[in-house]
């Protein structure tokens, strides 16, 4: 395997793209609060490259809110047709309100009316309210591009360490991890499955 894990995780994000059924950019966040309560949902990677790996939510919302109080977090991709899944701990910054406004011009404007509708992991009353709302959001913009809404944006994980997992028969997998140095190299070495 290469000594990059960004190299080795190219390689195998291209091939999950080739095999993957459904979305390979799939990955499970994990965050916590200030109290290291646990949270785990998934999320769309967006952007990936060596300043690390980009998704896109309310920040309003319980992810946004924990990444608030802990910018720690965990991704994980996990791709059943390659039987390979990839595991990235690492800090999480705010991307730059410019990175947002383009992604989200990118969207389609039923999901950009979306998030202007939707008070994201807030308690809903029915889904005739959100309805309504979704409808008011769509006459407010009518005619007219859909702004982003300034509680919605991205978010970039910094990876500190990588664990790549392969399947191998009788659950003798192979297991490889890089950790950051400080200055910007990485050490790698295996893990017992």
């Amino acid at each position: 395997m290469p000594g990059d894990p960004f190299q080795l995780f190219d390689t195998w994000f291209a091939e999950a793209q080739a095999s993957e059924p459904n979305d390979p950019n799939a990955m499970a966040l994990a965050t916590a609060d200030a109290a290291g309560n646990p949270t785990v949902r998934m999320v769309l990677l967006k952007a990936h490259g060596r300043d690390g790996f980009v998704f896109y939510t309310n920040r309003n919302s319980e992810k946004g809110r924990q990444l608030a109080e802990n910018p720690s977090a965990a991704i994980l991709f996990h791709w059943k047709s390659l039987r390979r899944q990839v595991r990235i701990e690492g800090v999480v910054e705010r991307a730059p309100d410019e990175q947002a406004d383009a992604y989200f011009a990118t969207r389609s404007r039923d999901s950009q009316l979306g998030a202007w509708a939707s008070d994201q992991s807030r308690p809903l009353e029915s889904r005739e309210a959100f309805e309504r709302r979704y409808e008011e959001a769509k006459r407010r913009f009518e005619g007219e591009d859909v702004p982003r809404p300034p509680y919605w944006g991205g978010y970039r994980l910094v990876p500190r360490i990588f664990e790549f997992w392969q399947d191998r028969p009788h659950r003798l997998h192979e297991r490889r991890v890089f950790l950051a140095r400080g200055d910007g190299s990485w050490d790698q070495g295996l893990l017992y499955p």
